[in-house]
């Protein structure tokens, strides 16, 4: 097999209030000819950065793929100043920074498609929701995703509800004292985390651990728009939705999860219910990082969707 070759670059970004442009890191698989449509990725976390969602390149045989860092993360800027400043962090912030690497490579004007995984999935609903961003938008994959955070409080009210009792007592003695950097607390998320992020073994999949590590290096974004762990929600997307706007999605869109996923089906519900061009594919035996769990069928799945 051919294997498509490689290329990185910088797109700065300039952000009102800074003194200094931002800089995102995007790496590109394949090339940007107008022969075939490409794939824009937008990971999770916030802060997960793109390694985690590398296996996706196989899908580079067929048409080329852009990987980014979103800012706060990775090979993009770090802004650790602005920890805990929910005015800054904000989605739009991020729906801007997209639309900034689009117009820097040049993809404005012809046919693109877009894939968010989790908080991607959030950022790429948003994005695809607003006509003059995404007015040459092909297709939409939203993955292990949620269109409100509601919504994913009650699958993630579920899940934790079966977990061992002594497990339940250590997060909820967290919850209430507020301390979640102790060893019995990382101890009772992990056993979450086995079961809801990545069923893999042996744990923790090389995947998983990249993203665990990006978290641990620098928590801006994630703590101050997620909160401490997937099992509080304190950041600034603790009320968001964008389910009044998902009827201005008008092309043609798939939404993937896992029987085990943390985005479980009441989260990804309302997608299906209020795009109108849309497709849902649960897959067997795999957690929140269906890519690395079913490898082959989610790339199957996507090859399909996309070249369809």
């Amino acid at each position: 097999m051919l294997i498509p070759v490689s290329e990185q670059g910088i797109a700065e970004f300039v952000v009102p209030g800074l003194e200094q442009p931002c800089k995102t890191w995007y790496k590109v698989i394949g090339s940007l000819d107008k022969t075939n449509v490409p794939l824009i990725v937008l990971h999770g976390g916030p802060g997960a950065c793109h390694e985690y969602l590398l296996p996706l390149a196989d899908l580079a045989v067929h048409r080329p793929l852009i990987f980014y860092d979103q800012i706060g993360n990775g090979r993009s800027t770090h802004l650790a100043e602005k920890a805990g400043d929910e005015e800054f962090w904000t989605v739009s912030l991020f729906q801007r920074e997209l639309d900034n690497l689009i117009s820097h490579l040049g993809l404005q004007e012809r046919p693109i498609d877009v894939y968010g995984h989790s908080w991607g999935g959030m950022l790429a609903a948003e994005w695809a929701a607003t006509p003059s961003s995404s007015v040459n938008l092909r297709r939409l994959v939203l993955s292990n995703s949620l269109a409100s955070m509601d919504a994913w409080r009650v699958g993630i009210s579920a899940l934790r509800k079966k977990l061992p009792d002594d497990v339940q007592k250590v997060l909820d003695r967290a919850d209430e004292t507020k301390d979640f950097e102790s060893p019995e607390y990382e101890a009772a998320v992990e056993v979450f985390y086995k079961r809801h992020l990545s069923l893999a073994r042996p744990w923790p999949a090389k995947e998983v651990q990249s993203a665990l590590d990006w978290f641990a290096k620098d928590s801006t974004t994630y703590s101050t728009m997620y909160g401490p762990s997937e099992l509080y929600i304190s950041g600034s997307l603790r009320d968001w939705t964008c389910v009044p706007r998902l009827n201005s999605i008008q092309v043609p869109t798939l939404l993937i999860n896992g029987t085990e996923d943390e985005a479980q089906d009441p989260a990804m519900q309302p997608f299906f219910d209020h795009i109108e061009k849309v497709r849902w594919i649960t897959l067997d035996n795999a957690a929140h990082f269906a890519h690395v769990d079913q490898r082959t069928k989610y790339i199957g799945h996507l090859e399909a969707f996309l070249s369809a």
